[in-house]
Formats: C-alpha cells, sequence, structure tokens
C-alpha cells in the first residue's frame, strides 16, 4: 500500500486536540453499500423456507439480537432484515423469527455482507496527523502509532502505511487475514486523496487528463482510476484522485511528474470506509456494518 497518503473518536478511542487540518473533510462516514438477491447454497435465487439455514435451535442467542448488536438498527429492523429473506446463515436464507444461532461458528451475511461476530478481532480508524511515523516504534524518535493503540486491550497493527508528511484514514487491525487481503495488490482495493498543491492561475487543462491517462514514473507508468479538480483560487488548487495502486509515494510521485510539489496529502477513503469528520489523532472501531462492507470487499 501506498506510503501516501470536530470531533471525538468512537468507543475507546482516543481524543486529540482540535486542530486546523489541510482541508475540511466530509461531514459524514458514507459507505457503499448494495444489496443484492439473497441466493441459496445452489447459487439460485431463494424463493422462501425451502432453503432455511438448518442451525440448532434450542440453544444460542437468537438472531434478531446478534443482527442488533451487529449495527442493523431496533429488534423490528433486524425482524424485517430476515422476514425478507436478506440474511443467510452458513449460505442458506433464513425467514423464522426467533430463530437461536451460535455467532461463534456460523457465518452470517446480511446483503451478501459478512458480519464479523468475533469480539477478539478489532479494525480502528485512525486519522493519522502529519509528522506521524506509520510504525509501532521509530529509531530516530519519532512520533509513532504506538500513543494511539494504548487505548486499546488488543495489539493493534497499521494496514499498510501513510509518509511521515502524509495525513487522513489509516486502518489499524488484528485481523492478519483482512490485513493481508487489503495490501494484496491482487484485490485491488482503492484508495482516495486529496491533493492540495501552488497553482498560480489554476491547475493546466491537461493535469487531471494527464492523470487519468497515465505518467510515467521511474519504476514505470501510473495511472489514477478517477481524477477531479475540488477547488482553485487563482494561487492553489485541491485535486481529488483514487487509485488502487501501492507503489511508494506514488501520489506525490504522479503530481511531481507533472511539475507540481503537493503541499498538503490527506487519504480520505479506504475502500468503502470514509475518514468522514474524524479529527486528526483520533480513533474509532469500524461499525458492524462497515466491517461487514469492507470484508466484502475483499472476499471474505
Amino acid at each position: 500500500m501506498a506510503q501516501d497518503g470536530s470531533g471525538r473518536g468512537g468507543r475507546r478511542g482516543t481524543r486529540a486536540p482540535r486542530r486546523r487540518s489541510a482541508f475540511t473533510p466530509p461531514k459524514q462516514v458514507r459507505l457503499r453499500d448494495g444489496e443484492g438477491t439473497p441466493l441459496a447454497p445452489g447459487g439460485e435465487a431463494s424463493s422462501g423456507q425451502d432453503h432455511e439455514a438448518e442451525v440448532h435451535r434450542a440453544e444460542g442467542e437468537r438472531l434478531q439480537k446478534v443482527l442488533a448488536r451487529a449495527g442493523f438498527g431496533s429488534r423490528r429492523a433486524c425482524e424485517a432484515l430476515i422476514s425478507t429473506g436478506r440474511v443467510r446463515i452458513d449460505g442458506a436464507v433464513v425467514q423464522e423469527q426467533g430463530l437461536r444461532i451460535d455467532p461463534a461458528v456460523q457465518v452470517i451475511h446480511v446483503d451478501g455482507r459478512r458480519l464479523q461476530l468475533d469480539d477478539t478481532k478489532v479494525t480502528v480508524v485512525l486519522n493519522k496527523p502529519r509528522h506521524v511515523v506509520s510504525a509501532m516504534s521509530d529509531p530516530e524518535g519519532r512520533r509513532d502509532l504506538t500513543e494511539f493503540t494504548e487505548p486499546f486491550p488488543q495489539r493493534l497493527y497499521h494496514v499498510g502505511r501513510l509518509d511521515f508528511e502524509t495525513e487522513g484514514l489509516l486502518l489499524l487491525t488484528n485481523d492478519g487475514e483482512l490485513a493481508h487481503r487489503l495490501t494484496h495488490p491482487s484485490f485491488e482495493v482503492d484508495k482516495t486523496y486529496v491533493c492540495r498543491f501552488d497553482a498560480p492561475g489554476g491547475p493546466p487543462r491537461g493535469l487531471v487528463k494527464a492523470l487519468r491517462e497515465g505518467v510515467e514514473l521511474e519504476d514505470g507508468p501510473a495511472r489514477a482510476d478517477r481524477a477531479r479538480v475540488l477547488a482553485q483560487d487563482g494561487r492553489e488548487a485541491v485535486v481529488e484522485v483514487t487509485l488502487h495502486e501501492g507503489r511508494n509515494r506514488i501520489v506525490r510521485r504522479m503530481f511531481a511528474s507533472q511539475g507540481f510539489e503537493l503541499t498538503a496529502l490527506v487519504r480520505t477513503r479506504i475502500g468503502p470506509v470514509l475518514l468522514g469528520d474524524l479529527a486528526p489523532g483520533a480513533t474509532r472501531e469500524l461499525t458492524g456494518r462497515e466491517l461487514g462492507t469492507l470484508m466484502a470487499e475483499v472476499g471474505l
């Protein structure tokens, strides 16, 4: 993953002093959230009770309670999810109310997204400030990530890196498989950055086009999946780029190839997870719905 890159943290999060960031982040954390037709074990759309999961009914936890704890709303909202065939257990659609399950051993999907119900696994969003090393220790004595992981009893590690000057969204987790898939090039998880640079008279007409079509770097061509101008005032410009490559400092190098040195760089999104209005230095745990969407993104 590339080294490029008020508010309060979520439950068990850290609180950081409010300071002016390079630019104003979005006010809401939004997710790409698709809904598909529930599939029965054979890959065919289920028609109802015929493909209900066979689960142990005498013991375990009520399915409605499990869904509510995972962030799917009230008991009535969770009952509606079940009755409309949007919930699968171990690959089969269930529509029976009051069903008892064992979330420790059974796999639950809602609208195709898997629920992570293992309480020992934690994934955290950090808004990494500038001048913090993306490492758990630094031989040069610079600020590192340990101050942000201390409030969590689990031993968390960073997923990828942001360079020393870059701020924004960094994931911390103790889920090794999730971390592997998020960083492996074959899964092509895209990331979005907001880039500020000096541009007297505004950015040149060909900059966004060049980023989209590809630029030449010393280690080969690089191309943004999407690029657009967010703001310009005759002195500086702000451009948003999305790409899935993970080469070292790739965003900064792409702009440098066109003659622009970035004065600020913030990562605002990884896959379906947005930074939102999380303050620099603050953390929050992913909700169950966010985590399910992220896991679906990498095929878990």
